[in-house]
């Protein structure tokens, strides 16, 4: 038996979630944080079935959440068949990094102009948990809030062809930093993130940018995707 077909039978234990009657939307953070924590191998089968049992929902409900996790190319689904999470080899990872940093950098010019102080101030509330789940060690955690970090900046830039272009980019992203960030990187997202709020807050275009382009540098310095 393969490695991602034990995993499928080991489900309930390897989600630990312990609660029933669950919606999608308590369910996606948890699955979200369960493969980011590698609970499941890269390419691991998650039949609906086992899902629901794991979670005590139906398979409705389990293929709504396995829809969302399809739409940001974490989990790929073919029609009659299993969905399974996505396991993305270096090529690819630097495919999403090139293609993230071309849509990055054109929505926070946008979100610079556009931004509304109702915005900021959840923008600033999301850091704020980003930087408590870091320093209370929980990585995983703080990674997927990292990356719902720029998915709200992309909203701001009130663009939505590229804010969706976006949304299926940085769950990605956030799979590949957990399978390939290099161990001894310790640097903070969330300060970064802190300041390319205040450029933005302050109107500061040319600084913005210029923070999302170091920002968008380290994270990808201290990926170990090999050479080539």
């Amino acid at each position: 038996m393969t490695a991602s077909a034990q995993a499928a039978l080991r489900l309930p234990a390897l989600l630990g979630s312990g609660e029933t009657r669950l919606s999608a939307e308590q369910i996606y953070p948890r699955l979200f944080d369960a493969i980011l924590e590698q609970r499941l191998p890269p390419g691991s089968a998650l039949p609906e079935q086992a899902l629901g049992n794991a979670f005590g929902v139906s398979r409705t409900v389990i293929r709504r959440v396995l829809g969302r996790l399809c739409d940001q190319q974490v989990v790929v689904q073919r029609p009659s068949h299993t969905a399974h999470l996505a396991a993305p080899d270096p090529q690819q990872a630097r495919q999403v990094l090139s293609a993230r940093r071309l849509a990055e950098t054109t929505l926070i010019g946008l979100a610079t102009q556009r931004a509304r102080p109702a915005q900021i101030r959840q923008l600033r509330q999301l850091v704020e948990r980003e930087r408590q789940h870091h320093e209370q060690g929980e990585r995983c955690t703080a990674i997927r809030l990292g990356g719902e970090f720029h998915m709200k900046l992309a909203q701001m830039a009130a663009n939505a062809p590229l804010a969706r272009f976006l949304n299926g980019l940085v769950p990605m992203t956030s799979l590949i930093i957990a399978r390939y960030e290099s161990p001894c990187c310790e640097h903070c997202a969330w300060q970064e993130h802190a300041a390319i709020i205040d450029a933005v807050e302050g109107g500061n275009g040319e600084a913005a940018l210029a923070l999302m382009h170091e920002h968008l540098d380290r994270l990808e310095a201290k990926l170990d995707l090999g050479q080539g």
